[in-house]
């Protein structure tokens, strides 16, 4: 298949990369050009302008940061769009926006799916992602096939701007998880326990998570490698904020995630993983 490839970032490369290493012709355009030319050696052809990389394409993939990121990209693409095509939104945007562009490009006989994703760049490198996607379920089933490519669990959770309120819900129980995850390793150090072996007790029973268990390790060892940023939680969380206040919903746990991850941007982690809220933790809750 044609494809295109906008956003070649932490995951929208190693995602690219799974399609091309799948046989699929793979065009790639990022706004830092450098970032799409380390796709060349695998074989995509990187382009310059987001509409030429479009241009014919049977599936287009968008992959950036924001809400106002995927609105300008779509704006660029939508003079060489064709009846026909499917655009895939990947990214992690306000589900307004996107059953907004969804109307749109309808209008005009193109498909349109949100379909963001979870698992981080492990996931993207593996092709493990939870991958949940909005939209028209016969453009969800024409691209099914390349979904596989990318993820494990692949679930179509209803109309246009489904994905991404399911990817909202996955984003308070992520951090949540997190924040208990980092409060217990803390409470456990504190205890005079070895970090290590508290993740090897615990992990395998209730407590396990894939926060614990992935992340844990990580945390115990101060490794703030980012496979997610900070400062993408930080935009996460101020997207589920938005549509709480929408549905008329006061979630205190996000909250209080909300200004831990906003204290661990502050201390300098926003381009670090998502485990650095571990650090900000440690800066309120040690009183002695």
């Amino acid at each position: 298949m044609e494809i295109a490839w906008i956003g070649t970032g932490i995951m929208g490369a190693p995602m690219a990369r799974r399609l091309l290493r799948a046989g699929h012709r793979v065009h790639v355009h990022n706004r830092s050009a450098e970032k799409a030319r380390a796709l060349s050696a695998d074989g995509a052809t990187v382009v310059a302008d987001a509409a030429e990389c479009a241009r014919g394409a049977e599936a287009v993939f968008i992959m950036v940061s924001d809400t106002p990121d995927v609105e300008g990209v779509v704006a660029k693409l939508e003079p060489v769009l064709a009846r026909g095509q499917l655009v895939i939104d990947m990214s992690t945007i306000a589900p307004d926006a996107e059953r907004e562009i969804a109307a749109r490009l309808e209008k005009s006989g193109i498909a349109y799916l949100d379909a963001p994703v979870s698992g981080g760049e492990t996931g993207a490198i593996e092709g493990t992602l939870a991958i949940m996607v909005g939209g028209d379920e016969a453009a969800f089933k024409r691209t099914q096939p390349l979904f596989e490519h990318l993820g494990k669990r692949v679930t179509h959770m209803g109309p246009a701007g489904a994905g991404q309120t399911t990817k909202l819900a996955n984003q308070i129980a992520v951090a949540v998880t997190l924040e208990a995850a980092a409060e217990a390793l803390l409470f456990a150090r504190q205890g005079g326990l070895d970090p290590a072996k508290v993740i090897e007790a615990i992990g395998a029973g209730a407590a396990g998570s894939w926060q614990l268990n992935n992340l844990g390790p990580k945390i115990v060892a101060g490794d703030y490698r980012p496979g997610f940023f900070v400062q993408l939680m930080r935009k996460d969380l101020r997207l589920v904020a938005e549509a709480a206040l929408e549905q008329g919903l006061a979630l205190p746990g996000l909250a209080l995630m909300t200004s831990m991850f906003n204290a661990a941007s502050a201390l300098g982690h926003d381009r670090d993983g998502t485990q650095a809220v571990a650090h900000a933790l440690d800066s309120v809750a040690v009183l002695k």
